[in-house]
């Protein structure tokens, strides 16, 4: 009772031989995390250094708390995609109010993977079928690695509804390139190539991230600089920042204005009622405001595109106070260009900042995350609602098979449920330490457990080597190119390409081959909201499975010259003057009733001569009212015509509920039999007594052999 509530009691006894394995795992983990985390933590949209904060506590409580004792938990590339994608219609990534929601969506995921796993309900990541995840990977995977293009050539990306034109805007900066960028970003994946290929066992990323900072700071790489709107020299660009920063302003207001009236609107209720004159008036008020707000966002969003498209070339006065930008190739005469091209990535308050390529990580706060309650209100809970219900199910879906994977070399046990209590667990303890949802990660667990860990205390070891980061090594990660980030995550997501899946689950079958083939084109289409594709996808598959057991195999049977009862019409077998015999192949439920009544009349009609109806049962594994009201129906109708009808090999649980609801008593029990040869034993003696010719029908009963 104890180990279900503290499993990682099941460590116990722990020897030093296990600690030393457990250390040198758990070092070599974290060589890996803290650079992967922190790539990760910007395609979640976030600051880089919220990637350490989800690879601290989390690592070390889903580990603590989940069953398996390799499984890596922390940032994953499809939980990061998936945050953003949640999370970009919303708000600005990187911004306050995005970290804040991806703060909540963390407690919501953490919430329903613990509730889950407390009511042992972790059965419900099966309607996320396995095709559905392969088309939902493959598509992924594209989307992360195209994301990451505009950071590794140094140019800005827009942030629309949709993502092909986003993918598109980069395409015709192409031209725009910054080589340095380029050339950090494609060393970078040459460094971590030639690492797996001639030292697999070395941190190939680690490497190269090391390297590429140092480089970084030797030459300088950083160049980004500030401008106020004023030194714009284009007009149109001008106007349009200057009415950016306006609606800016005016969506700050529009906040403030919202949060004092809900807290006025709560008040009132509090005092006069719900549905009192004065209550009813503010909360219309309101709405009325965030319609407003919704609009201006939108409004914004499209601008920021705009403004994000723009190149400018810039000359510092001579005396140093202050700069001027002109359009590209468009400087005054006789004033010689730097060669240096800029954009705009961020406008606030009237400063611009700006970018010349060379992007690092920048300053990284150091200490620990501050522990505090994540804020959310009731509208943000509901319109997070779907996407923490996503990616709860495919992060732990994602968990599960690995843990699983490894299971099968490890021969330890793995329970589905402790599993989802430990991601819970690992969600919501990151919830408090500001850290955006988690997940089982592949690539670290795999590392994990080629390292010779032994217990999940190698995951402890890992979460204190990333403690020891946050406090000490911080600063060493200033010089980091973001174009290196972008190219371990490129690295990182090229293995979860696997077309030959979506092939393999077609051939598999037609039905499963559809649903990944349709996940996978409409997550591309609907990014970035891909939670709006797998949640069609699975709705497809279900739909697929229905219309599947809407149609179960049916096969009238004729006696094979090998002695078994095989399908007459793929085998060209001689129907029976005396018995209709037909096998029914699936269970009996609402969806399917109509089906099974036809087919029995139709196979009745087709041989009117006979009149004996043998229903073979093996095949029905279960009956529900409506099946138990179509089957007492198709026996009354064929009586009336007289037509006998018996059965044979039903199973329990059918005969339970034909016993249950008194059709048992109906049909007879003396017309039910355990085998077909019974039946048709039975059948062939009552013809023969009626004076028909039961020697002839092909589908007499064998006489048996004997051996002497």
């Amino acid at each position: 009772m104890l180990r279900r509530f503290l499993p990682f009691l099941r460590w116990l006894p722990y020897s030093g031989t296990t600690l030393r394995a457990d250390f040198i795992a758990g070092l070599t983990v974290a060589l890996v995390i803290v650079p992967q985390s922190m790539a990760y933590a910007q395609l979640a949209g976030m600051p880089a250094y919220f990637g350490l904060y989800a690879a601290f506590l989390p690592v070390m409580i889903g580990a603590l708390w989940g069953s398996s004792n390799q499984l890596a938990t922390g940032p994953v590339a499809v939980a990061s995609l998936l945050t953003a994608s949640s999370l970009t219609p919303l708000a600005a990534p990187g911004s306050e109010q995005f970290v804040m929601l991806a703060i909540a969506l963390t407690l919501m995921v953490g919430a329903l993977q613990l509730i889950l796993g407390a009511f042992r309900l972790g059965v419900v990541v099966n309607f996320l079928s396995h095709p559905v995840i392969v088309g939902f990977t493959n598509a992924a995977a594209i989307i992360i690695a195209l994301s990451q293009l505009n950071k590794l050539i140094g140019v800005p990306i827009g942030r629309s509804e949709h993502f092909v034109l986003d993918i598109w805007g980069v395409a015709q900066q192409v031209s725009e390139t910054h080589w340095p960028t380029l050339a950090m970003g494609s060393t970078a994946i040459a460094i971590i190539v030639l690492i797996r290929k001639a030292a697999p066992r070395l941190p190939g990323v680690l490497i190269a991230v090391v390297l590429t900072t140092i480089v970084s700071w030797q030459i300088g790489f950083e160049r980004t600089a500030t401008a106020r709107v004023e030194e714009i020299m284009e007009p149109e660009a001008r106007a349009l920042l200057t009415e950016f920063v306006r609606i800016e302003d005016r969506i700050a207001e529009i906040n403030l204005q919202l949060a004092i009236k809900a807290a006025e609107l709560k008040q009132l209720r509090k005092e006069r009622g719900e549905l009192s004159h004065a209550a009813v008036t503010l909360n219309y008020e309101i709405e009325l405001l965030r319609v407003q707000l919704k609009d201006r966002e939108n409004e914004n969003r499209r601008r920021n595109r705009a403004i994000r498209s723009f190149v400018f070339e810039r000359i510092v006065a001579p005396d140093g106070q202050g700069s001027r930008l002109y359009p590209e190739g468009k400087l005054p005469a006789d004033t010689p260009s730097t060669g240096q091209h800029w954009h705009i990535v961020r406008a606030s308050k009237g400063t611009l900042r700006l970018s010349g390529g060379g992007e690092v990580v920048g300053k990284v706060p150091e200490g620990l995350p501050a522990l505090s309650l994540p804020q959310f209100s009731l509208e943000m809970l509901t319109s997070l609602l779907s996407s923490a219900l996503v990616i709860s199910l495919v992060g732990f879906m994602e968990a599960i098979s690995i843990a699983k994977a490894m299971s099968a070399k490890t021969k330890q046990r793995i329970d589905p449920n402790q599993e989802l209590i430990g991601q819970g667990l690992a969600n919501l303890v990151g919830a408090f330490s500001q850290s955006y949802p988690v997940s089982g990660s592949f690539s670290r667990s795999a590392v994990n457990l080629n390292a010779g860990a032994l217990t999940g205390m190698s995951s402890v070891f890992t979460g204190v080597f990333v403690l020891l980061t946050l406090l000490f090594l911080t600063p060493l990660l200033y010089h980091l190119p973001q174009a290196v980030l972008a190219a371990v995550i490129i690295m990182a997501v090229i293995g979860l390409i696997n077309f030959s899946a979506i092939k393999h689950a077609w051939q598999a079958s037609r039905h499963d081959g559809i649903a990944a083939a349709v996940t996978f084109v409409v997550t591309l289409a609907v990014a970035p909201h891909l939670d709006t594709g797998i949640l069609i996808g699975t709705g497809l598959a279900i739909v697929l499975y229905l219309l599947r057991t809407m149609t179960p195999r049916v096969a009238i049977l004729g006696r094979h010259p090998d002695g078994t009862l095989r399908d007459a019409r793929v085998h060209n077998l001689p129907a029976s003057d005396i018995v209709t015999a037909v096998r029914f192949d699936g269970r009996l439920y609402f969806a399917n009733v109509s089906f099974f009544e036809d087919a029995i009349l139709e196979a009745v009609a087709a041989n009117p001569r006979a009149h004996h109806l043998l229903v073979v049962g093996n095949g029905i594994n279960e009956l529900d009212a409506s099946g138990e009201e179509v089957m007492r129906h198709v026996v009354e109708r064929l009586r009336d015509n007289g037509i006998s009808v018996v059965f044979s090999g039903l199973k329990k649980q059918v005969v339970d509920v034909m016993r249950a609801t008194g059709l048992l008593e109906h049909i007879g029990a003396e017309n039910l039999y355990s085998t077909d040869d019974a039946a048709l034993a039975a059948i062939h003696h009552t013809a023969a007594a009626s004076g028909q010719d039961a020697i002839a029908s092909p589908l007499r009963p064998l006489p048996i052999k004997r051996f002497d």
